[in-house]
């Protein structure tokens, strides 16, 4: 079977239902990490200082056929608290790229990001692909440690791979889960003491 890009579903756990991204989502985005420069420091945009400018973010991301966007929804509010994407990486075979993922700092270390990783991860694994790629900022360690964590193997670092919105060039450091890996990684992230 030859995999291909994922299309747009819902997935859901326990914790988090992740849900095709809307421009409906974006009062609640806005209000889990509007504003918040840490937040969006490492993201490929300038931090939205309003809704509106989220809001554009939200409908170029959505009209950016290379991306399958999905809204984080917190199961236990219903509100959304962050988005993540799939993305198309040409030149490598039956691979698909989990990023462009950001949560509102409300749910830092907590499961989301976990859950989220495993049912996304599950998912194309599940339609086929071979591969999961995941990448983050040379000096983005904490979400470097949370790549490691998840079962990424580093697979090497493109110098100067694109410009930071400061204008300042970006080391680009690449993660890669196979399929036959996953399932210990995921038994190991799932199981409840």
């Amino acid at each position: 079977m030859t995999a291909r890009m994922p299309e747009p579903v819902v997935l859901e756990n326990d914790v988090v239902r992740l849900e095709p991204l809307t421009m409906d989502h974006v009062p609640d985005l806005f209000a889990a990490g509007g504003g918040d420069d840490e937040l969006w420091r490492w993201l490929p945009v300038p931090t939205p200082r309003t809704e509106e400018e989220l809001a554009k973010t939200a409908r170029d991301l959505l009209d950016d056929d290379r991306h399958i966007p999905f809204a984080v929804v917190l199961k236990r509010t219903g509100r959304a608290v962050g988005w993540t994407t799939y993305i198309d990486v040409p030149g490598f075979d039956e691979s698909v790229e989990i990023g462009w993922t950001w949560y509102g700092r409300a749910v830092w270390r907590t499961a989301v990001n976990t859950s989220c990783k495993v049912l996304l991860i599950d998912h194309a694994f599940g339609l086929g692909h071979n591969r999961v790629m995941l990448k983050t900022d040379v000096l983005n360690e904490r979400s470097q440690a949370a790549i490691r964590r998840i079962g990424g193997v580093h697979e090497g670092t493109l110098r100067r791979q694109r410009r930071r919105t400061d204008g300042t060039w970006r080391d680009t450091v690449y993660f890669g889960i196979l399929e036959e890996e996953w399932p210990a990684h995921r038994a190991r992230l799932t199981a409840h003491p």
